[in-house]
């Protein structure tokens, strides 16, 4: 993996998450936000972080900002900085931008700025968080588009010691309409397992499948278990 620079402004949740993130996969961060705690917060998190104005291009100049390949916009209240950090940023000749959008006028503003990607992390973890409402199992879930999704799944104690084929969840869009990608167990990843995997508690399934499937899965399941 390539180790970027990537400026990362607005440190709130969404911000701070991003900035400790590409920090643990080694990039080189500044994070930078007006709020002093914050930027307190984010200490240890990143490779350097900053109290500043995002929005002064004198600023941005003075952090060695157009030296960056990667800028983040995390702000979230403040549309209109969001906005002018965004095109700052892209002024200072960074080559990829990303920024956090509310709604789709507001993305769609951040597009016609010259943002080269625009995220609805709100939305998003709106989505997520149905999803793992409706099954407790479900650890991450992330849409590819329309009911489908790529979803992680805990193997519960009604699935535990069964292989997949046991369990129904062999051959592709087969009795459950889904398809396991892999099995993390531990740190070991299996990738594309064989039928005759055994899962054990603890096991993580990603899996890929149509939302109302997962559902059909564990409701069967326990439905067998409670009829036994």
């Amino acid at each position: 993996m390539e180790r970027k620079q990537i400026v990362v402004i607005g440190l709130g949740r969404f911000g701070s998450s991003a900035a400790n993130a590409l920090y643990e996969m080694g990039h080189d961060i500044l994070a930078v936000d007006s709020n002093e705690a914050r930027v307190q917060d984010t200490l240890g998190k990143a490779t350097y972080a900053v109290r500043g104005d995002a929005t002064s291009e004198a600023v941005l100049r003075e952090l060695g900002v157009p030296n960056f390949d990667v800028g983040i916009v995390a702000i979230g209240s403040a549309i209109e900085a969001n906005i002018m950090a965004t095109v700052l940023l892209k002024s200072l000749g960074i080559a990829h931008v990303v920024a956090r959008a509310k709604n789709k006028l507001h993305g769609q503003t951040l597009e016609r700025v010259g943002a080269d990607r625009v995220v609805y992390p709100e939305q998003e973890m709106g989505l997520r968080t149905a999803h793992n409402l409706l099954n407790p199992n479900v650890l991450e879930y992330m849409e590819v588009g329309g009911n489908f999704g790529i979803s992680k799944l805990r193997v519960a104690d009604l699935l535990s010691q069964q292989t997949l084929k046991e369990a129904g969840l062999t051959g592709a869009r087969d009795r459950y309409g889904l398809a396991v990608l892999a099995i993390r167990r531990g740190q070991k990843v299996i990738h594309l397992p064989a039928e005759e995997e055994r899962m054990e508690t603890g096991d993580v399934l990603v899996i890929a499948s149509e939302s109302d499937r997962l559902e059909k899965l564990f409701a069967e399941k326990n439905g067998h278990r409670k009829a036994g």
